[in-house]
């Protein structure tokens, strides 16, 4: 069992800020500059480390507006928690839906670009990537392509299977990760050198395949674990 190394130096900037101003602020805090309940107002930060990784780590404008939502929500619920912004859950909560129905717009918007090959931003089409979202939910998919490019997969607060056993690719394909409070699980082939990429924070990437003696095919796996895992094997 290997477990991945971090190799994004600015995924280490953005969690080394983020440690240092939550500590600031406990310490504020114990020294009587401040008066805030951290209990309360510690799971904004999560989000809002959540989003500045996703958009940094984003493949697809679904990606880059999972991760704008994200940073706009913990940014405004730090606030609120803080007493700097006045504002309500009867607000917050339609404002919640109506970014949700935007975001689904979006990606239908999306899909159909999607369908045009100069829209695609990888070497592959259709069968041939993977861009998945899921969200409170689950995602399983059995791709078989003999030429597979990657592509990107996002799951807050939900799960993903992919099974890549029967597929094949040519040189390199990278797959972008992403989990918030969820998991993800690949299978890949055993004639697979597989690349971890992965930088977990609260939680655990772990990579247990088989290392092939021609090293040819190659697939890097990159992305943030965040209260959640991920898992690749053969």
């Amino acid at each position: 069992m290997r477990t991945g190394r971090q190799h994004n130096p600015a995924a280490q900037v953005v969690v080394g800020l983020a440690v240092i101003a939550v500590g600031m602020l406990f310490l504020f805090d114990n020294l009587g500059w401040l008066d805030v309940d951290m209990s309360v107002q510690f799971w904004p930060v999560v989000l809002i480390i959540a989003g500045v990784l996703k958009i940094m780590g984003a493949r697809s404008t679904n990606g880059s507006l999972i991760g704008g939502a994200l940073l706009l929500s913990g940014a405004v619920l730090l606030l609120k928690g803080l007493g700097i912004l006045a504002i309500g859950w009867n607000v917050l909560a339609p404002a919640a839906m109506i970014g949700v129905g935007l975001f689904v717009v979006a990606r239908s918007i999306g899909h159909r670009r999607a369908d045009t090959p100069s829209a695609m931003p990888l070497k592959g089409r259709g069968d041939d990537a993977v861009f998945a979202t899921a969200i409170l939910g689950a995602y399983k998919r059995r791709i078989t392509s003999q030429q597979f490019a990657g592509g990107e997969i996002t799951v807050i607060m939900g799960g993903c299977e992919l099974d890549l056993r029967e597929a094949s690719l040519e040189g390199e394909a990278v797959v972008n990760l992403f989990a918030l409070m969820g998991g993800i699980t690949i299978q890949v082939p055993v004639d697979w050198t597989v690349q971890l990429e992965g930088a977990p924070l609260l939680g655990g990437i772990e990579e247990s395949t088989l290392r092939p003696k021609d090293g040819s095919k190659r697939l890097v796996v990159r992305g943030y674990a965040i209260m959640g895992g991920v898992e690749i094997r053969n």
